[in-house]
């Protein structure tokens, strides 16, 4: 039976009579375009619009250039659920649901680069180009042991950085690095991956039942194929269905 909404868990996620969905613009893969009234589109736009459907209510998105600008937001009545990377980091503040898809994060390294695996990347005079506040970049700094991370504002920031400083690796999301790679004769993606970025639905801690509401609607809607139906419908191609809770 699909997830229902009890008055209490719409009172929680939509206490001005809409549902303010935060938006992080930065990602090109959930992000894929804007509207002709200049609303953002794409598969976390669609599953926002879900969710608010199911609520009874109309959804008003609230778009932040970078995920670690909405992350900020939690808790200050800007936006009722926000659909970013669910990271540890973000989670002391944020109640997140189980992720609704996942994108593969590897690294780029330069023509001839002796770096062959991701676990060579590791090593003391390594310097990894990375977005700063990127859910990879939080993985990174909780993990990376011995490489030095160096941080830009931006992915093309850290593109032209990695480029300009002669870095030995560039961090990034497997598609975008797809698109990178082709401007760099001779760079090479690394295979495997050292994490995949689980893009997920949060709201404020003190929401509880519209937590356990907004868990239960991303395994329903993984388990009936509306997030592989937003996937292809927006025409993305490096992201796929997360696994079952």
């Amino acid at each position: 039976m699909p997830v229902q909404a009890t008055s209490s868990i719409v009172a929680q996620l939509a206490p001005h009579g809409m549902l303010r969905a935060g938006i992080n613009m930065s990602n090109f893969l959930l992000v894929t375009g804007r509207t002709a009234s200049g609303d953002p589109e794409g598969v976390s736009p669609s599953m926002a619009r879900a969710i608010a459907d199911r609520l009874g209510v109309p959804v008003q998105y609230v778009p932040f250039p970078k995920p670690g600008e909405l992350a900020d937001q939690a808790g200050n009545d800007v936006w009722d659920i926000g659909l970013i990377g669910a990271e540890p980091a973000r989670a002391e503040k944020i109640a997140f649901t189980a992720a609704y898809c996942e994108i593969e994060a590897t690294y780029l390294v330069p023509a001839g680069s002796p770096l062959r695996s991701i676990a060579d990347v590791d090593k003391p005079g390594v310097r990894i180009a990375v977005t700063a506040r990127a859910a990879y970049d939080l993985w990174l700094e909780r993990n990376i042991k011995h490489a030095t991370l160096v941080r830009s504002s931006s992915l093309d920031s850290a593109l032209e950085q990695f480029i300009a400083d002669k870095l030995e690796a560039l961090a990034g999301l497997r598609p975008r690095l797809i698109t990178d790679v082709t401007k760099l004769p001779g760079a090479r993606i690394l295979d495997g991956q050292f994490t995949a970025v689980q893009q997920a639905v949060g709201t404020a801690k003190a929401n509880t039942e519209a937590a356990a509401f907004l868990s239960a609607f991303v395994e329903e809607a993984k388990a009936t194929g509306l997030v592989a139906k937003f996937i292809e419908q927006h025409k993305v191609k490096g992201l796929s269905v997360a696994p079952p809770a």
